[in-house]
């Protein structure tokens, strides 16, 4: 194999692509370090330049290496082996290689270029493609070749290049010409020739379609127009040399003309060039470099180059084209005279003698004529203005230089005068020898001043101030300024336009006027015509019969005037108006034409001079508009009364001239009656143009509303029916003689029509049907023309359809690619129709709603609807369709496109038509391929511009970039609209997406890969990549910011919509990489426009996000860590730097110690500027600001973007109407001030909209970066950023967030973003610190500067900023300060000290001990958050305080959480003292009174909100944490907390059971809480206040109790409902465990215990509690801890757990409870209650289960001793049992690590809810979570094992104080026992005294206490007294409280053993 690169250097496309993007790059983009590359690529392509155009030559051995292609394979310049090619290939590459004459590997390669650019050019095969980029390679070099010369130095212009470039330029450039370059570009230009090329491209099937065809020619003739120009350029700068400027005369020798007889602008540019040759005209302007120029000029410094061309030009040899070398001659003649004045000219006196006699020989040439036909009448003369200036100094030189041949010509004319004059006099033939030079020249001045596309008024040099002319003598100063006299030749050129005026030949009358017209083009030179034109007339005012020159303003009226008295004179009567042409009356044709050359003349200068408009207008004896009109309705030629109307329409260009014209207009009643029948007839249709000329002016200048008024119903209403029904419906079938005029009839009114409806805004009194008063009679009023043109374009009229069919008619013809005539005017035609449609769509709706408010009898359908229609020609609904085909135009039409676009997109806004439209767009395949074309196209286009005003359409270039670009612009927000509505839709088909598939099927490819055509969608992305490999990024984001930022929101929103987004995301990371390249380039800053830089990265940030979720979700680690590396690294990326420094110095310190860069996710953040200028108020004078703001109100509206903004124009509608509405001449003297007023209110809207807009924009981008930051760090796996880097992100985030917002000008509107993502961050940073200390790092093995990776320094900045933060948010923003709460709570979670397992060894440390032990990290860290929290006084509690007792209710909850975070740390008591005496805590008591009601409807079945319970239980926690200090429990005794409760009836509302209540009520979800689970929500937190205030109040404070106890009585019925419970659930036990705690703790003192009015309550509770203990202590007992593993299958192991504390929680509880009330009643036994019954009957056990039958009947109404023996005796058992379990999960927490995984995964199920949890989640995390179980579980055992040890004790002492009194003190009831006084009084008070009776005692007989004593004594043996002691020793000595178990046993022992009485 063999490589391209070998052999063939010189590439025939792509390279030279290059070379010339390069080249353009420096010369005219003037990009930086483009010198550098200029220079590698002028050194690789010099060979190119030396042979231009020279193909690589053919060999056999190429041609051999071809051949096996494809059996040997070859090889290809990058790509790597070598590759078979196809035979189909090769054989195309030979047929290439023969029809260029190229080397066959050239055309291999160049076939092959042609394959892979196929998606740029659909519809052609890669030979068609190869053609075309042959050529376009070939017309690179050409264009790179004249850029290089137009760089050059020289005389005639500049680039201002740097020096540099420019050296480098003119060097290479230099060279190519020593090397002959001249003589190669004149041999190209000879040789190639359209015509041949298309002849051996035609034999070879080279040409494809029209399109194709049309391309091939354009590029070969721009080949042929660039070579011409590097000529042409190269003589504009520096001369050529004898030899070259000799071969270029010899070839314009052999040029001949085109058709028409003008140059071709090839050689026109040639011609130029040789004129540029013999230029010395550049001497005169006196630059600084005048001297080098004329060293380096050959006609000053070689006198061979001289006399060369001077012999070679008088030589008398003709060339092809006489005028062609008297041009030259003349130019030469010129040069000559010009050298002969310079003093180094006198060594050529032998040829500048010559001068005169070349110049005759040029006069004899014809040389003006030629001028005249052949140059100026060349298409491309207009296109260069060097052209114009060197052909104005070629005339103008020869007027001043030659002053004697002019004379010359006009004394000739002057005698031809005579001599014609003669012959008409005599009647005889004009003598044929009449030379007409001086007629030719004024020809010539006045056609090509008349050209002045480039605006530069070179007519000036013809006239003179002309003060300076009458007084040339006085130096003197005019109106006190220096007069500088005028130079030379402007002089001469002055006196030659006044002199050529005086006594003027009639044969010479026509053309000095034609030249009059021409120096008249440009405002000045019209003013000085003007004044010339009146300083002509009459000297004599008066005197009407002496008028002085022929050519004056008082001469043509007055002439005017007479024809317009004679013709009025003759005026035919009425009947006789109707023959055909009138005879021309009292006028002959010479006079005809003289008029119409003056009006033509005339129609020029007003045109140009607005005060010559008003001075001839005004002129109280010329009155021209009135003598026009009078003319318009005499019988003259159409010819002429097309010139008057077109007078008239200059005359309309001044609003105070328009009005008059209407009314005149309308007096005259002009309305030109003879279209039809002159015109039709003529078949020439002037007077139809020039009438929608006049109208169409006169409308854009004034439109009066009440035109015709008294005359007809007011209105533009005729004048509308005849423009549509005689000029606009018919024109399509009249007959023109000349073809082009069709298109021109049609262009004028529909010119009329876009003005009317541009200019119409719908009014609701457009659509009410008014009359007027007509001369007696009532008629009806006309309606606004622009109501009417909707009218008719929202029905199926025939203006609509003759619109739509001239829009078909339009893109055929155009997909001819031909010349036709009128195609300029058709293009035009067809711009005004698809821009009557748009305004039309952009009005309906609104006119559609006024018409249904209006309730008229009008029918209209929509636009949009009457677009689907079936056309009549194509029978077809392709309306739409032919529409959207302008776009394949763009190219050639850009305007059309534009407007295409524009339609396009607001009919997608239609959702039931975008279905229609793919159907449409898709239904036939070519025509579908065309328009993804035309769309890709436009979005390709290389010459769109962004940022260029509307007003600055001065250059054509810059007005069609700017269109290119607005296009793009519709076309994406059509893909924005389109993409937004449902599937299928237009954006998905022009993406390249299926849309007859399901469109996540979608398998996208680059362009060309499996025939997938380039779509939109490929479009946009190499938009966006031009550029992203380089530095400086993304070329697109700077250059044209709107469309990057619309480019950017495309690509996201496919990556949002989830049928798009998998193929998208796939085809973006796979074929482009695309996030990766963009991100790298974050963040945009373009100084002139934030707004967009912050759409752009918000669009892109977005995508970013949605990337990392998605590479998360699908394990795709690499690209996700790829992404993550490059928004978090803070090394630079290339090289590490010493990076392994001690983390902890540079952990917190802010400033780089290593080569450190900044993070990007922070430079992105830096991007945003929190600060944002207001506009200051405005300052009126005139107007009422409120008023002005409420009008400005009023005039908001929210546009396609969400941004409220104000409607600037609609606002200065109706301000300038308010200041039009003002009447007296005070208010016409304010005008001025008051528009002046007006323009400031208008300024400083489109300020604020501008702000509103700035801030939208960063509110978009600090959302966008905010949701960015945090998929980072939710959904990114873990481990990919390590925990300390983490921790240190974080850091960095959250310091820089904070102090941007903080800074003194951010702006507030920012802040809730700020305030959110400060909330996120602050979570993970809680997050990452506790899993990290989770895992180990713990506070032992901390690193050295706190707590964890981040230093505790850091986290004190962000406290103290957070509080900042807090603090500077002020009243508002409470919703604001929610967020910061939440962060703060968060923080504070850091200091926590986390669930330590209770190992029940502490005992082991002394006190001592305790309180010396160093101080650990979380305490520190603790300690020092209160210390800057405390810092902050008062100010921080007032706010925290307010917002917890007000305002929004999240707010509150989290500021109630945030007080009662901080009182919990708060070891000084500061803010409690502040909380309890600023009266907050008192308003929070009082508003529970208020929460009330609320929590009152929470418990109907179907709750409203669940607000007010949340707020509830935040309050009652806060409370809580309150009443956990002495001091804050009374505090809130004296605020009347309890006092509250008690009136709440909420209490009281117990719902029923779930059990009855049918299960469809039950909320689906399982988030609403049932009633009854709301109820205990309300319930349990009353409770645990009530149970923390009784523990902190302790026993000397009887009031807690006390108050406590009178809410138990309030509430009785529902306690005792309660205690009686049927179903002891969860929730009942929880309920049950609290308030048997509450009753045992204010079980009240004896005195209090028997007063009458207590009585009922404490005996009734006491029953329900110990029936609450049988329950509980035996029968039911196991069944509930079955039923709660079944109810709760989710947690079974969890849910048990709870209940045994529960359960253990009551029965201490109600023992508890006894043992108060035993020790209360007495302190001796022997007077002490009873409260068992003595027996024993404890429930029968069965093999360990206990069937719980209650106590015997005897005593059924008390329970026995036996249920306390019972309780003590399971107990004991459960003990153990709790005990063992707890040291086997300290034994499972200490040897973690070699736990088995199925037993790891054991004890994470019961964290993890859900199926196959356990099994996603990592290893780490798993032993993470089966420590956290294993923590949970001994802890659990280590309160159960309190609980039950504390249960043992009071059951042992509530046995022996009843043994005691039942066994030594009681007496029984025998009669025939003696009364002891003592025991028979205690027993009356045990037996009759209520109390007794009430708790049900019955007698107890001698025989019931001797069966207790041997009962007790079986049932408390050795095993179980043994077992008591053995828990003593296990856990109540380790406890450190050495109890009284032993004690108790050893005296129930001896009360057992003593002998029975």
């Amino acid at each position: 194999p063999i490589s391209l690169m070998a052999i063939n250097q010189i590439f025939l496309w792509g390279p030279l692509k290059e070379l010339w993007d390069t080249v353009e790059g420096a010369v005219w983009r003037r990009q930086p370090e483009s010198v550098h590359l200029l220079d590698l690529q002028l050194k690789k392509h010099k060979p190119n330049f030396l042979s231009l155009y020279k193909n690589p030559p053919k060999s056999a051995e190429q041609r051999e290496k071809v051949r096996k292609a494809s059996t040997e394979g070859i090889a290809i310049q990058g790509q790597q082996g070598s590759r078979l090619l196809p035979e189909q290939l090769l054989t195309e590459a030979f047929i290439l290689s023969d029809l260029f004459d190229i080397g066959e590997l050239a055309a291999l390669e160049l076939l092959l270029a042609g394959e892979n650019q196929q998606p740029h050019f659909p519809g052609l095969s890669r030979g068609l493609v190869a053609v075309l980029l042959y050529w376009d390679g070939k017309l690179c070099v050409a264009n790179s070749l004249r850029s290089l010369i137009q760089s050059r130095h020289g005389k005639t212009f500049t680039l201002e290049l740097s020096g540099e470039l420019v050296a480098l330029t003119t060097r290479f450039t230099d060279e190519l010409m020593s090397q002959g370059l001249t003589r190669r570009l004149l041999t190209l230009v000879s040789e190639i020739n359209v015509t041949r090329e298309f002849e051996r491209l035609q034999k070879e099937r080279g040409l494809g379609n029209e399109k194709h065809r049309k391309e091939v020619s354009d590029l070969i003739k721009e080949c042929r127009q660039a070579l011409a120009d590097c000529l042409f350029a190269w003589t504009c700068q520096s001369p050529l040399g004898k030899d070259d400027t000799l071969a270029l005369v010899a070839h314009l020798e052999t040029v001949t003309v085109e058709a028409d007889g003008s140059l071709d602008s090839v050689n026109l540019a040639l011609v130029m060039a040789l004129l540029y040759c013999l230029d010395v005209s550049f001497l005169e302007q006196g630059t600084e470099d005048r001297e080098d120029l004329l060293q380096a000029l050959p006609l000053l410094t070689e006198k061979q180059y001289v006399s060369a061309v001077h012999s070679r030009l008088v030589d008398g040899r003709p060339w092809k084209l006489p005028g062609l070398q008297a041009v030259c001659r003349l130019a030469w003649a010129l040069a000559l005279h010009a050298l002969s004045q310079l003093p180094q000219g006198s060594a050529l006196a032998e040829f500048t003698e010559a001068d005169e006699a070349l110049a005759d020989q040029a006069l004899l040439g014809g040389v003006f004529l030629f001028m005249t036909e052949g140059m100026l009448g060349c298409e491309g003369f207009t296109h260069d203005e060097f052209y114009t200036r060197r052909l104005h100094s070629l005339i103008t030189d020869f007027l001043a230089l030659m002053p004697m041949k002019v004379k010359q010509l006009r004394n000739r004319a002057d005698e031809d005068a005579r001599l014609v004059h003669m012959s008409l006099q005599m009647g005889s033939e004009p003598p044929s020898s009449l030379r007409k030079d001086l007629d030719h020249l004024m020809i010539l001045i006045g056609e090509f001043y008349s050209k002045d596309l480039f605006g530069l008024e070179l007519a000036l040099e013809f006239w003179c101030h002309t003060e300076s002319l009458q007084h040339t003598s006085l130096q003197g100063s005019y109106l006190g300024m220096a007069m500088q006299r005028p130079p030379h030749k402007q002089v001469v050129l002055s006196k030659f336009v006044r002199q050529m005026g005086d006594l003027l030949p009639p044969t010479l009358y026509i053309p000095y006027l034609r030249m009059l017209k021409g120096l008249a083009n440009g405002p000045q030179c019209a003013h000085y015509c003007f004044s010339l034109l009146k300083t002509n007339g009459a000297p004599h005012g008066d005197n009407m019969q002496v008028t002085g020159s022929p050519v004056s303003w008082e001469h043509f009226f007055h002439s005017l005037m007479l024809y317009h008295e004679n013709l009025r004179r003759d005026l035919p009567n009425a009947d006789a108006t109707h023959y055909r042409l009138p005879p021309i009356r009292g006028i002959t044709q010479r006079e005809l034409d003289g008029l119409t050359s003056f009006l033509q003349l005339l129609c020029t200068i007003i045109t140009w001079s607005e005060n010559a408009r008003l001075a001839l207008c005004e002129h109280p004896q010329w009155t021209p508009a009135v003598v026009m009109l009078g003319l318009l309705q005499c019988s003259v030629q159409p010819v002429l009364k097309g010139e008057l109307l077109l007078c008239l329409a200059a005359f309309g260009k001044s609003p105070e001239i328009a009005a008059s014209l209407w009314q005149s207009l309308e007096y005259t009643q002009v309305s030109p009656v003879e279209l039809n029948e002159i015109e039709s007839s003529c078949e020439e249709y002037p007077l139809t143009r020039a009438f929608c000329q006049l109208i169409s002016t006169l409308v854009e200048s004034a439109l009066p509303v009440n035109l015709g008024a008294g005359l007809r119903a007011p209105g533009f209403q005729p004048y509308l029916t005849f423009l549509r029904d005689a000029v606009f419906l018919p024109f399509p079938t009249r007959a023109y003689r000349r073809a082009a005029e069709k298109w021109e009839v049609a262009d004028a009114v529909l010119e009329v029509f876009h003005k009317l409806l541009r200019d119409y805004e719908p009014q609701p009194s457009d659509f009410v049907q008014e009359t007027v008063e007509l001369q007696g009679e009532q008629v009806l009023a006309h309606k606004p023309p622009g109501h009417s043109l909707m009218f008719h374009l929202l029905n199926d009229s025939p203006t609509l359809t003759l619109c739509l069919s001239l829009l078909e008619e339009g893109v055929r013809q155009l997909d001819t690619y031909s010349l036709f005539p009128g195609k300029k005017q058709l293009e035009s035609a067809v711009l005004h129709c698809l821009c009557l449609l748009d305004l039309a769509l952009q009005k309906e709706v609104v006119f559609m709603d006024l018409l249904r408010e209006s309730q008229a009898s009008l029918i209209v359908s929509p636009l949009e609807q009457l677009l689907q229609g079936v056309s009549a020609q194509s029978r077809r609904a392709d309306h739409i369709v032919n529409i959207a085909r302008y776009l394949y135009h763009s190219s050639s039409n850009p305007e059309a496109a534009f407007q295409s676009a524009k339609i396009l997109q607001r009919i997608a806004r239609y959702p039931n038509i975008q279905n229609r439209l793919v159907g449409d767009f898709t239904h036939d395949q070519t025509v579908s391929d065309k328009l993804m074309a035309g769309f890709v196209e436009c979005l390709d286009n290389e010459g769109a511009e962004e940022g260029l005003e509307k007003g600055d359409d001065s250059e054509p270039a810059k007005k069609e970039a700017r269109i290119r670009h607005e296009t793009q612009i519709h076309i994406l927000n059509l893909l924005i609209t389109s993409l937004e509505l449902k599937t299928p839709n237009l954006a998905l088909y022009l993406l390249g997406y299926e849309v007859k598939k399901p469109i996540n099927s979608t398998n996208l490819q680059d362009a060309g890969v499996l025939g997938c055509p380039r779509s939109c969608l490929h479009a946009i992305l190499s938009l966006l990549q031009r550029g992203s490999e380089r530095r400086s990024g993304p070329v697109l984001t700077s250059q044209a910011p709107h469309l990057a930022e619309l480019c950017y929101q495309v690509i996201y929103q496919l990556c949002v919509c989830s049928d798009t987004s998998g193929p998208t995301m796939r085809y973006l990371r796979t074929s482009q990489d695309f996030l990766f390249t963009h991100l790298q380039h974050l963040p945009f800053i373009l100084p002139g426009d934030e707004i967009s830089a912050l759409s752009q990265m918000s669009w892109l940030m977005k995508t970013a996000a949605i990337e990392l979720r998605v590479t998360s979700l699908n394990r795709q680690r690499s690209h996700t860590q790829r992404l993550l590396n490059l928004l978090l690294d803070d090394q630079p990326p290339d090289g590490e730097t010493g990076m392994e420094e001690s983390r902890s110095v540079s952990g917190f310190l802010h400033f780089d110690t290593v080569s450190k860069v900044r993070r990007k996710l922070l430079s992105v953040l830096d991007a945003i500027n929190f600060s944002q200028d207001v506009p200051e108020l405005l300052q009126l004078d005139f107007f009422e600001r409120t008023q002005i703001e409420q009008v400005i109100a009023n005039c908001e509206h929210v546009n396609e973007h969400g941004h409220t903004v104000c409607n600037v124009k609609l606002l200065h509608r109706v301000l300038v109407a308010e200041v039009n509405a003002l009447q007296g001449m005070a208010a016409i003297g304010q005008r001025p001030l008051l528009m002046e007023e007006v323009n400031s209110i208008l300024q400083q809207v489109v300020e604020r909209n501008r702000v509103r807009r700035s801030l939208s924009a960063k509110r978009h981008a600090l959302q966008s970066w905010r949701g960015l930051v945090e998929t980072l760090l939710t959904a990114c796996p873990a481990d990919l950023i390590p925990a300390d880097d983490r921790q240190i992100i974080i850091r960095d985030l959250l310091l820089d967030l904070h102090d941007k917002v903080l800074s003194e000008d951010s702006a507030g509107e920012l802040m809730p973003i700020v305030a959110g993502a400060v909330f996120t961050l602050t979570a993970h940073l809680s997050q990452s610190v506790l899993s990290e200390q989770q895992q180990g790092a713990g506070l032992e093995g901390g690193s050295s500067s706190g707590f964890a990776s981040i230093a505790n320094s850091a986290l004190h900045l962000i406290l103290r900023k957070l509080l900042d933060f807090i603090l500077c948010t002020g009243g508002g923003f409470q919703r604001l300060r929610a967020h910061l709460y939440g962060a703060l709570l968060y923080y504070l979670q850091i200091a926590q000290k986390p669930e330590e397992p209770d190992t029940l060894q502490q005992a082991g440390k002394s006190m001592w001990e305790r309180l010396t032990a160093p101080e650990d990290g979380f305490s520190k860290l603790q300690r020092e958050n209160l210390a800057i929290i405390e810092s902050y006084g008062t100010a921080l509690m007032e706010v925290v305080c307010r917002d917890a007792c007000d305002g929004h209710e999240i707010g509150r909850m989290l500021a109630l959480a945030v007080l009662d975070r901080i009182l919990s740390i708060d070891r000084q008591s500061q803010w409690l003292l502040y909380v309890c005496n600023s009266g907050y805590l008192r308003v929070l008591v009082e508003s529970l009174r208020q929460d009330d009601t609320a929590l009152q409807t929470l418990l109907s079945p179907q709750p409203p909100l669940l607000k007010p319970l949340y707020i509830y239980e935040s309050k009652m926690a806060l409370l809580t944490r309150v009443a956990k200090t002495g001091q804050g429990a009374v505090e809130l005794l004296r605020c009347g907390l309890v006092a509250q409760l008690v009136e709440c009836q909420v209490f009281d509302m117990v719902p029923d059971s779930d059990s009855h209540r049918v299960f469809g009520q039950r909320d689906p979800s399982g988030f609403i809480p049932s009633p009854l689970d709301r109820y205990r929500q309300i319930l349990l937190p009353a409770l645990r206040l009530f149970q923390v205030i009784l523990t902190s109040t302790t026993t000397h404070h009887q009031q807690g109790a006390t108050q406590v106890l009178q809410w138990l009585i309030v509430h009785a019925d529902t306690i005792q409902g309660l205690l009686r419970c049927q179903e002891l659930s969860m929730g009942a036990l929880q309920e049950l465990s609290l308030l048997t705690g509450i009753i045992s703790k204010t079980a009240l003192p004896a005195g209090h215990l028997f007063s009458p009015d207590r009585l009922l309550n404490p005996i009734r509770y006491f029953r329900q509690c110990l029936s609450l203990l049988g329950r509980l202590a035996g029968s039911e007992r196991e069944r509930l801890l079955k039923q709660a593993e079944i109810a709760a299958p989710g947690d079974p192991a969890e849910r048990r757990e709870e209940m045994e504390v529960a359960m253990q929680q009551v029965c201490a509880n109600i023992m508890e409870y006894c043992q108060t009330l035993l020790l209360q009643s007495s302190a001796q036994a022997q007077f002490s209650i009873c409260l068992f019954s003595p027996s024993v009957n404890e429930p029968a056990s069965r093999d360990g289960h206990t069937d719980l039958a209650l106590p015997s009947a005897l005593y059924s109404r008390v329970p026995s001793l036996g249920l306390v023996l019972f309780l003590l005796k399971n107990s004991a058992a459960d003990f153990f049992r709790f005990h063992q379990s707890h040291r086997q999960a300290l034994g499972k927490l200490q040897s973690l690590e070699q736990l088995p995984p199925e037993e790891l995964k054991e004890l994470c199920a019961a964290l993890v809810s859900g199926t196959g949890g356990v099994e996603k989640i990592s290893s780490v995390q798993r032993s993470l979570l089966a420590k956290r179980r294993l923590v949970q579980l001994i802890n659990n055992r280590a309160k159960l094992l309190a609980l039950c040890s504390y249960v043992i004790e009071t059951c042992l002492f509530v046995m022996w104080r009843h043994l005691e009194y039942y066994l030594l003190y009681c007496t029984p009831t025998d009669p025939k026992d003696s009364l002891m006084p003592g025991a028979s009084a205690y027993r009356s008070r045990l037996t009759d005294d209520s109390f007794g009776r009430a708790l049900g005692l019955s007698r107890v007989s001698q025989q019931d206490l001797e069966q207790l004593q041997s009962d007790m004594g079986a049932g408390f043996g050795e095993a179980l007294q043994r077992k008591l002691l053995e828990v003593e020793g296990l856990y109540s000595q380790v406890r450190s409280r050495y109890t009284f178990i032993q004690a108790l046993v050893r005296r129930i022992r001896g009360l057992l053993r003593q002998p029975k009485s």
